[in-house]
């Protein structure tokens, strides 16, 4: 019977004992209140741990230092809105709202810890709760960080918790597939990494320095910048990476490379924290001068307002969020009070921060500043108590809002039209932290500020940054930042930058915007030629080769200009090229056909003066028929030069070397004719020789037209076949076109030339033979002469024709032609008017039979 009663008594023991056992002791959140429905809450009171249990001694507290003041006032933002919603009729009727706070020292083990205690609700209001309590927390709001929302949400997700954020910006975290139960009234990074490498664009800076924090917001927020500005063409000249918890000697690294680099922009992709260890040796070292590119995780904090911090980062411009009033909330914060009550320990951890004294009144000590709890707060200036600045601090509020009016929504839903199986509602008073989720995720309404507040499909807000400046204020005496400009994603692209009429004050207190390039723009008319070995935004400017052009500011390649175009002297247009052609407008021009001109009048002259003279013995003497058809001839050979000047056409490319080449095969063949006269003549003198009888009058003008006619052959044959014809050579000279007549067919051409060359040589060697025959009327030396020097011309023609560019070989083509006519006309017949009209005397019979004279 006894060992019976053991038996139960133990039995009954064992039953009474919990289920599970914590094995160490959770500590309680820092601000709590019951509720009907609990809004759970963490964080970051205070910067970081000191020390922690261990596996040994799991009973030891842990230990956190380095007071948060800007953290307390989010949290008692939370429980501002949570009182005002209780007190508002309209919102969750007949229900209560509770909260718990919880503190994660900035740790990722403690945020996590937290996450758990809400979750199980252990270390709720009672301390000797077991483990198998449910949870009553259906959303949490908090995190600042990044990396800490990673952890919690981590955390929470099996047990689809919702969790918003107010400044957890990590692009990261609208990856829903990982975090599909996270929330933010913060844009996504994504955004303002995108919204920096604009600003970037927009101020011309394409030669930048990058700083981040060495934890998730850093690291993906940079990554995001750096692939935007890349499609941007901008270039790093450096990224850093910078951490609280880093050793100085990786901070003197950094301000090193900051102070011997070239570019004069740096983005700072960092929390203030991390920078604050950098603006201190910056400012140590002097460095000043640096244009600073901010985001919105330090930009607008107030420990950034100081005269220290304006000295390095005076000038500097970055996004933030709008800023805001929250009515109420500044009575709000300055109403708290120290309190005993459990859970409620982090008004008397601010109340002793803020007034440097302790509520602990076991501690004697001279040195122990004690309080009161009488301590007056409104007489205190902190992050606590100034309401100036609530771009961060209105998230929190707009948060709880979102979960409430998601709630109300919910408690609301009308049968047919809810967001469960068969557009179902839930049963009131029993709530799941799912169907919060769910609601969160359509919820949609507008704050008494009249921002309307919605989530998108990756649980993201509408990207809305302010553009700020961080200028001396106009006293001189405080700093500020100064809105200059708005950024709304929402905008098409193109419009999303609206800049205010506001003068930015950039570094150095300049006002005039800063230059950042490796190298300086290439104007038009060269091109970029990136150096060797380093980035694109590194190059020289090389000068457009001939005959090409570019058009625009920092052009990769030139281009090449049409045939008819050529660059313009810097290279940065095309222009018609100068079409050149020998014309009657020029000065030479203008000699060669006032030279054609007397050289046609003087043989015309000429011809008037033998006609009028034809019965004296000089004129029959020299065989006055071919005189007359020589004379007709050399006038043709003048006039023919005309035809060359001009702008070519086709009939006159098609003339000019036709009739110069029958002219002047007329003309040497009449000379050529006039010489055998003179041989034949001799001979037919010698006894029993009469020769001349087979070369009299009839068959002078047969021999005369059958060369002449071979000559016509010929050009007949060639107009036919190939004849000249206009062009313009693009290839001789870059800068111009020659337009020219091509001669077609170049057999046929040197066919006219080489036969002009065999008559002239033949009629060269008979006069040379006949140059010493007797008699006054033996003009074989005058031919000689006149060919020796028609021959001496188009010798000398050819190479002077072969090496003379564009017009001019046209021009030494008329000279040639000109000259060679001028050397017949004045050798042949200027002797014979100089007997007939100055010399009468000379003109008889009896002289010229007179050999010794």
């Amino acid at each position: 019977m006894i060992v019976l009663c053991v038996v139960l008594f133990l039995v009954v023991t064992i039953a009474e004992e919990p289920a599970c056992k914590l094995l160490t002791q959770i500590e309680p959140p820092l601000f709590s209140k019951h509720g009907d429905i609990v809004i759970g809450g963490i964080f970051s009171f205070q910067d970081f741990v000191t020390k922690t249990p261990t596996y040994e001694n799991l009973s030891e507290s842990i230990v956190c230092e380095g007071l948060n003041i800007r953290e307390f006032q989010f949290a008692v933002t939370m429980i501002f809105a949570i009182e005002e919603i209780n007190s508002n009729i309209e919102l969750l009727p007949g229900i209560s709202l509770g909260y718990k706070i919880y503190d994660d020292c900035s740790s990722i083990f403690l945020s996590t810890r937290a996450a758990m205690a809400l979750l199980s609700g252990m270390g709720d209001f009672i301390s000797n709760e077991t483990c198998t309590k449910s949870s009553t927390v259906h959303a949490i709001i908090g995190e600042s960080e990044s990396s800490l929302s990673i952890g919690v949400v981590t955390a929470t997700r099996p047990f689809h918790i919702p969790m918003i954020s107010h400044f957890a910006t990590c692009a990261c975290l609208s990856n829903k597939y990982d975090f599909p139960t996270f929330f933010r009234t913060i844009p996504s990074d994504y955004y303002q990494s995108r919204a920096l490498a604009q600003l970037v664009k927009h101020f011309g800076w394409t030669w930048i320095g990058a700083i981040r924090s060495d934890n998730d917001y850093g690291n993906f927020g940079m990554a995001t910048f750096i692939d935007a500005i890349e499609q941007e063409g901008i270039c790093l000249e450096y990224s850093e990476v910078i951490y609280f918890t880093y050793p100085r000697e990786r901070i003197f690294r950094t301000v090193d490379i900051i102070k011997h680099s070239s570019s004069k922009v740096v983005v700072a992709f960092t929390t203030f924290v991390d920078l604050e260890l950098l603006i201190k040796e910056l400012f140590l070292q002097n460095i000043t001068g640096i244009q600073w590119l901010c985001s919105e995780s330090w930009i607008s904090n107030v420990k950034v307002a100081t005269k220290e911090s304006y000295y390095v980062l005076g000038g500097a411009i970055g996004f933030t969020m709008s800023n805001a009033v929250i009515p109420g909330l500044k009575d709000f914060l300055l109403s708290v009070r120290p309190t005993e009550n459990f859970g409620n320990s982090g008004y008397n951890l601010l109340w002793e921060g803020v007034f440097n004294c302790t509520l602990n009144t076991q501690k004697k000590s001279m040195d122990i500043n004690h309080c009161t709890g009488n301590e007056d707060l409104s007489k205190v200036v902190n992050e606590y108590t100034d309401v100036s600045e609530l771009r961060i601090t209105n998230n929190i509020y707009k948060a709880v809002y979102a979960v409430v009016h998601s709630l109300h929504n919910l408690l609301m839903c009308q049968q047919g039209k809810g967001s469960f199986v068969n557009k179902t509602c839930t049963m009131k008073m029993k709530i799941e932290p799912l169907q919060v989720l769910n609601y969160l995720k359509t919820v949609n309404f507008t704050t008494k500020n009249g921002e309307n507040i919605y989530f998108d499909q990756n649980g993201d807000p509408i990207a809305r940054y302010e553009l700020v400046n961080f200028q001396l204020s106009k006293d001189g005496n405080t700093t500020q930042f100064v809105k200059v400009g708005v950024y709304d994603a929402s905008l098409p692209e193109g419009q999303q930058f609206v800049m205010d009429n506001v003068s930015i004050v950039w570094a150095g207190a300049h006002m005039k915007v800063p230059t950042s390039v490796c190298s300086e723009s290439c104007p038009p008319g060269t091109r970029k030629a990136v150096q060797k070995g380093r980035p694109v935004c590194c190059f020289d400017c090389i000068p457009c080769a001939d005959g090409e052009i570019s058009t625009i500011t920092d052009s990769t390649l030139c281009i090449l200009c049409p045939v008819e175009y050529k660059p313009s002297k810097g290279k940065n247009v095309c222009i018609l090229k100068e079409v050149e052609f020998l014309s009657f407008g020029e000065i030479l021009g203008i000699f060669l056909v006032l030279f054609s001109l007397v050289g046609a009048t003087l043989a015309m002259t000429i011809a008037v003066v033998f006609f009028f003279y034809r019965h004296t013995p000089i004129v029959k003497a020299n065989n006055s028929e071919l005189s007359f058809l020589l004379l007709f001839s050399l006038v043709l050979c003048f006039l023919s030069s005309l035809i060359f000047i001009g702008q070519p056409s086709e009939w006159s490319c098609r003339l000019r070397h036709t009739a110069f080449g029958i002219a002047f095969v007329l003309c040497v063949s009449c000379v050529l004719a006039k010489t055998i006269v003179v041989l034949m003549a001799f001979r037919a003198t010698l006894p029993g020789n009469n020769i001349m009888k087979w070369f009299g009058p009839t068959q002078q003008r047969l021999s005369v037209l059958s060369m002449t006619f071979v000559q016509i052959v010929i050009c007949t044959l060639w107009l036919v076949k190939s004849p000249p014809f206009p062009n313009k050579d693009f290839l001789t000279f870059k800068d111009k076109i020659i337009f020219e007549c091509n001669v077609g067919s170049e057999a046929t051409f040197y066919s006219v030339l080489g036969y002009i060359g065999f008559l002239s040589v033949l009629c060269f060697v008979l006069s040379f033979l006949a140059r010493k025959l007797p008699d006054n009327f033996n003009e074989a030396k005058f031919i000689t002469f006149s060919m020796l020097i028609f021959c001496a011309v188009w010798i000398t023609f050819i190479p002077a024709y072969i090496s003379s560019p564009g017009k001019y070989e046209v021009a030494v083509e008329i000279f040639a032609i000109l000259a060679s006519s001028f050397g017949l006309l004045f050798c042949i017949f200027t002797p014979k008017c100089f007997n007939i009209l100055l010399r009468p005397e000379r003109n008889s019979k009896r002289y010229l039979m007179d050999k010794r004279i």
